[in-house]
């Protein structure tokens, strides 16, 4: 590389602790760490040895990794010297290197410490711990192994992860002492099913990744446990374990990213139970979750309707949640929600202190948000609702609901929703929704989206196996369309309808009110909810796309702008957006950038 190369490749560095790799065709000459990545990379336009310019005048390209903090700089420029070997780097004369946690890339992932991870899985891992090739994922490094060891005892207590070998793992005929002593779930034998397993391995993996509540609230339900069964030594052991695994995410104990991200972000879902309701906050800063909780409200009328005639549940819910809970805190950078508000108040308020609202409707953004609604809905009881629901209702079962709901503006950009639950779980790989003729009806969008749902049924162009029940959003008028779509198809599913207004489950024979505290009436209340949030997301990204004012933006076509509307949800948030951030949407250079942002 020449000097000019050096300096092109610095000047798209980010101004963060990091540390650089010079490569030759894969091979790492050199090895280094740096407060700021891109003065120091630039330094080398310019080498203050002979040995130095010699390496640069080698390289072919410029490697980085972005950390948090200097510490764990540090801590991986020990490891990749101590990995890789370059030849241009001053060896560390000891023979130590930092520990890290692995997750081998077996079907069933054994998690060990390691202070040498196999090359592929270093070379390929990054900040959130995501791996190419199916190499092993890799977290650290750390600079205490006592301490990774306590973390990692506690994450195989809780979660049940294997930590054996191969040789132990395989052929078996019955569980080794580990699942008698409760530090794995033993899949070697099928004692639990691949997919269950692979679902507590991603909760070890998220916790990993700074996500810290996912194990030290079920440490604290055990310690507290223990202390009112007066177990105390136990109980003092779990104290002891807790701080161990809750300073585990400080300084030089997360996982190394490649990439940054905004601060100070907050991501919240709402959930809604009769007169009650639950917001789950999830806290990301600089890209990586590092808390969530809870909070309870009470919502009177809150699945109602508002002046207009829309439900006012969850944007009432979502308003009222900001006012208090940020009333005496200190408000992050940006607020992630499923929802508008729809409050202009407290809209002007947070504008007035400088925060950005968003609304994601694709990407990493809105999974947060996906995430942050799962949490919400975790309060909701499962005292085998289905059952219940069945049994209410007089069918042979409700395990598999499908739930409808459509959405539009006057009746424009009208689509609908087709939301699956399955055991009273979302079953997001069965979600559909569809384009509807825009009118301004909803019973004749209902009887739509439902002929359409039940003509592929009929026609075996649907994948998924027939529901035991269907959901619909609205009340009479609502479910007596669905209904005539279904008999002009000859589609025989149960369906049945639950009214806003006053939570009444409306099916063909009669009308129900059941407690606001009934399971199975929850159950019902999930669905649609969700059918509805997922209609009013499509929508949105419909509205936006119907016409916009990237149409007329020279250099933006119809693909770099579904991609921004992907990456920013909505044309305001366009809008908003800075140079840096367009820039950093795929096919989107320097020119075009500024040219959005003075048409914008």
């Amino acid at each position: 590389m020449n000097a000019d190369a050096v300096r092109e490749r610095a000047g798209s560095l980010p101004r963060e602790p990091g540390v650089y790799q010079f490569r030759e065709d894969g091979t790492t000459l050199y090895v280094g760490k740096a407060v700021d990545l891109r003065s120091r990379v630039r330094s080398y336009a310019d080498p203050r040895s002979a040995r130095i310019r010699r390496m640069v005048d080698r390289a072919g390209e410029i490697e980085i990794a972005v950390t948090d903090t200097e510490t764990q700089a540090l801590l991986l420029e020990a490891n990749l010297i101590k990995r890789h070997q370059p030849r241009y780097n001053v060896r560390l004369k000891d023979d130590k290197s930092y520990p890290m946690v692995q997750l081998t890339a077996h079907d069933a992932p054994r998690i060990e410490i390691t202070r040498d991870p196999d090359s592929e899985a270093q070379s390929a891992s990054n900040g959130s711990g995501e791996t190419a090739n199916g190499a092993a994922t890799v977290f650290g490094p750390y600079t205490s192994k006592t301490q990774v060891e306590t973390v990692v005892k506690a994450l195989r207590e809780t979660y049940g992860v294997r930590g054996c070998s191969d040789h132990k793992y395989a052929g078996r005929e019955r569980p080794c002492l580990d699942y008698e002593m409760g530090l794995c779930t033993a899949p070697c034998t099928r004692e639990i099913d691949l997919e269950s397993y692979a679902q507590d391995v991603t909760a070890v993996e998220r916790f990993l990744e700074g996500e810290t509540g996912i194990l030290t609230d079920p440490l604290r339900r055990e310690m507290e446990a223990a202390a009112e069964s007066q177990n105390f030594e136990r109980a003092a052991n779990l104290r002891d374990r807790l701080e161990t695994v809750a300073a585990f995410h400080g300084e030089g104990g997360e996982a190394v990213q490649s990439t940054g991200d905004e601060r100070g972000v907050d991501v919240l879902g709402v959930a809604i139970e009769g007169e009650d309701a639950t917001v789950a906050r999830l806290r990301a800063e600089r890209g990586k979750l590092i808390d969530r909780d809870r909070h309870t409200l009470e919502a009177p009328g809150s699945a109602g309707v508002d002046a207009d005639g829309g439900a006012e549940g969850v944007p009432s819910v979502l308003a009222a949640f900001i006012v208090q809970y940020y009333a005496e805190r200190e408000l992050p950078d940006a607020l992630l929600l499923p929802e508008r508000h729809g409050d202009d108040e407290v809209a002007a308020w947070l504008e007035a202190e400088g925060v950005s609202v968003r609304v994601p409707g694709a990407g990493r953004e809105a999974k947060l948000v996906e995430l942050a609604l799962k949490n919400a809905r975790r309060n909701v009881g499962r005292r085998d609702e289905c059952g219940m629901l069945a049994d209410a209702l007089e069918i042979d079962s409700a395990r598999r609901i499908e739930g409808f709901d459509v959405s539009h503006a006057q009746g424009k950009a009208a689509v609908g929703s087709n939301v699956t639950f399955v055991d009273g779980s979302a079953e997001k790989s069965d979600y559909r929704r569809k384009k509807l003729t825009d009118q301004n009806d909803d019973y004749d969008n209902m009887r739509a989206l439902l002929e359409w749902r039940a003509s592929r049924a009929v026609e075996e162009r649907d994948d998924r196996p027939d529901p035991d029940l269907l959901l619909i959003d609205g009340g009479e008028g609502q479910l007596e369309a669905a209904r005539d779509a279904l008999e002009a198809v000859d589609w025989d599913v149960p369906a049945v309808a639950l009214a806003k207004a006053e939570e009444r489950v409306v099916t063909p024979r009669r009308t129900f009110s059941w407690p606001s505290d009934a399971p199975h009436l929850h159950l019902l209340q999930r669905v649609r909810d969700e059918a509805h949030r997922f209609a009013v997301q499509y929508h949105q990204t419909i509205r936006d796309e119907v016409k916009t004012v990237l149409d007329d933006v020279q250099g933006v076509g119809p693909e770099t702008r579904k991609q921004l509307l992907g990456r920013f949800g909505s044309v305001e948030n366009v809008r908003d957006a800075s140079l840096e951030d367009l820039r950093s949407v795929e096919g989107i250079g320097e020119k075009t950038a500024e040219t959005i942002k003075s048409r914008l």
